[in-house]
């Protein structure tokens, strides 16, 4: 059960929100949370593509699937994620809430990218994210706190991910860490790195 927000964490109604963590560390559940209380029309992003031969990745998509409550809209953008940011924010009419669920994955999805390719694909959705019109909650894994990789697409995974996590996190009104049943403001707590 996941408790009222408190008067100092409140969730802004139209800026962008990080929230990162670890791997089972509840950082979904607390995005689906604040756009719950968001009180708009939430529109879920998922980025996670459907694999019928990975039975533990089907499991953990249906839980996904499960907790989401009905009356949300779900969009699958497991590439297109700044261009899925774009349409679904101009075409709606009512006040919108874009959850995207997960960074990490948008970024696994786009691991093969050369360099530049993914510095121009990464400089497009921080562009999408930062100038979006709607409320935007991103979730983001912390990839970096555990073993070194031991190959070099682990590594590239880990610091594509960890860069994108912070390029963006700076700009966030709010930037959550879940970790250990809390969820943390680090926007309240932390002193912001140099832009």
């Amino acid at each position: 059960m996941i408790r009222p927000l408190s008067t100092h964490q409140s969730a802004d109604s139209s800026a962008f929100t990080l929230v990162s963590g670890p791997a089972r560390s509840g950082k979904s559940e607390w995005a689906e949370h604040l756009a719950t209380i968001s009180e708009r029309q939430v529109i879920y992003i998922a980025t996670a593509r459907e694999d019928a031969s990975d039975a533990a990745w089907m499991q953990r998509i249906h839980a996904h699937q499960l907790r989401r409550p009905a009356h949300w809209t779900t969009v699958v953008a497991s590439e297109q994620l700044a261009e899925a940011i774009d349409q679904h924010a101009s075409n709606c009419s009512a006040p919108v809430c874009l959850l995207i669920d997960s960074l990490g994955t948008w970024v696994a999805n786009l691991i093969d990218l050369d360099p530049p390719t993914w510095e121009a694909r990464a400089k497009q959705l921080k562009h999408s994210v930062l100038n979006c019109p709607a409320m935007v909650i991103v979730v983001a894994e912390e990839a970096g706190w555990g073993v070194i990789p031991p190959t070099e697409v682990g590594g590239r995974f880990r610091d594509r991910l960890g860069a994108l996590i912070r390029q963006l996190g700076i700009h966030a009104s709010a930037s959550y860490l879940v970790t250990g049943g809390y969820a943390l403001n680090l926007t309240q707590l932390g002193t912001p790195l140099a832009r």
